[in-house]
């Protein structure tokens, strides 16, 4: 059986909370933080759902960029920062401030956007108008773009006699997902601070700060890069 028990793990960037309600259901000691006040809210209230009474889940708010914030916080044996370093704006300094939040021996896990060249630019040039529109044109310019990208999709795999391949994704996307389609469309759109490495790079950059990769999953398309780290540190 998995256990977690007398594991120290540190959550940057909780979101929802999940990633640090599954580490608490398997005995670790959880710290979460997270930058923005709902997502503080939401794991709060996912810890007082299921861990009321418990001593051994704080969550803070703060930044993966305040150096002061982090010396606060000590090492850790896991530092979990899934999806979240490539939207702070200053992705290097964050894997670098990450890392240094690692015990000796101890794991960083981190999921970062793969570097898909040309296409990767379109979508950092798409989400930065989407974020600099007025509020009220925001959701239409994101629902716009999301159908037709949809609908192109569609086209090609139905030309492949495939339609299915798009179709059933749309009807159990919230399923598979965990939101509607029509948030999900938004939250892409909006995720900016947007920031990419090719695979390589990310191992070789995470390696020189005294880590050795020991499990990974290599993303060739729009997805993230899925990787875990082992610290070598002394």
């Amino acid at each position: 059986m998995i256990t977690l028990k007398g594991k120290h793990f540190l959550d940057i960037g909780s979101g929802s909370g999940l990633s640090s309600l599954v580490a608490k259901k398997f005995g670790a000691k959880v710290t979460s933080f997270n930058f923005d006040d709902s997502s503080v809210w939401c794991t709060n209230e996912l810890k007082s759902q299921y861990f009321p009474e418990s001593s051994d889940w704080e969550i803070i708010q703060g930044s993966v960029l305040d150096t002061e914030f982090l010396r606060s916080l000590g090492s850790f044996d896991i530092v979990y920062s899934w999806g979240v370093l490539h939207h702070t704006g200053e992705m290097a300094r964050a894997i670098d401030n990450a890392s240094k939040l690692v015990n000796k021996d101890g794991l960083l896990f981190l999921a970062i956007y793969n570097d898909q060249g040309l296409k990767s630019h379109f979508w950092w040039m798409i989400k930065y108008l989407y974020n600099h529109l007025p509020g009220f044109l925001r959701k239409p310019f994101a629902y716009s773009l999301g159908f037709t990208v949809a609908f192109l999709m569609l086209i090609k795999y139905t030309l492949k006699l495939k339609p299915m391949m798009v179709l059933s994704r749309i009807f159990n996307y919230e399923k598979s997902r965990g939101m509607s389609f029509l948030n999900d469309i938004v939250d892409w759109y909006g995720g900016f601070p947007y920031e990419f490495l090719k695979y390589e790079h990310l191992v070789r950059y995470v390696e020189g700060k005294g880590f050795k990769l020991v499990n990974g999953r290599k993303n060739s398309s729009l997805g993230c890069h899925q990787v875990v780290f082992k610290s070598l540190r002394q």
